[in-house]
């Protein structure tokens, strides 16, 4: 008999490691540079150093999150795939975890706040200068970009796998 617990740490696990790879590895720079793009705070992006910059705007930024919310679930088999774990049904709601990236990202990015729902609960909590970090090869959007995503992951764990049963 599989333990709940096990069954939590092994999807949790594969399912950081499918956040990295989507956020780090299979991320294009366009869309990590574009997806937070807005028409009052646009973004000036050049492909090389050689190029002359475009400037980018809100339509820009919500096309280039809707990819990368597409690209992003792309290695995330573990926690999506149509298979449930062996040995264990997939709890209601587990075969829409490919979804769950679009409104965390749009919350990411989007309203009530001009940056973004989590520029603001940064800076609401004193962590803006994490956020704004961007020296000796860190960056602190990113580093709490990444947080937000493991908190909301891990919930979504615990609820995916608090009524697995054996078979």
């Amino acid at each position: 008999m599989t333990h709940r617990s096990a069954l939590f740490a092994a999807v949790l696990g594969l399912g950081h490691a499918g956040s990295n790879l989507g956020d780090y590895l299979v991320q294009s720079y366009y869309c990590a540079r574009v997806k937070g793009a807005t028409d009052d705070k646009p973004v000036h992006y050049a492909a090389s150093p050689d190029d002359e910059p475009t400037v980018h705007g809100t339509a820009d930024g919500i096309k280039a999150c809707a990819w990368h919310c597409l690209t992003y679930t792309a290695p995330r088999p573990s926690r999506s795939g149509p298979a449930p774990a062996p040995g264990h049904p997939a709890a209601p709601g587990r075969r829409r975890g490919r979804a769950r990236p679009v409104p965390r990202h749009a919350l990411r990015r989007g309203p009530p706040a001009p940056g973004g729902l989590l520029e603001m609960l940064a800076t609401k909590t004193g962590k803006g200068d994490i956020w704004r970090l961007a020296d000796h090869g860190l960056n602190g959007a990113s580093c709490i970009d990444s947080a937000w995503h493991h908190g909301w992951e891990t919930l979504a764990v615990l609820v995916a796998t608090t009524k697995a049963t054996t078979r």
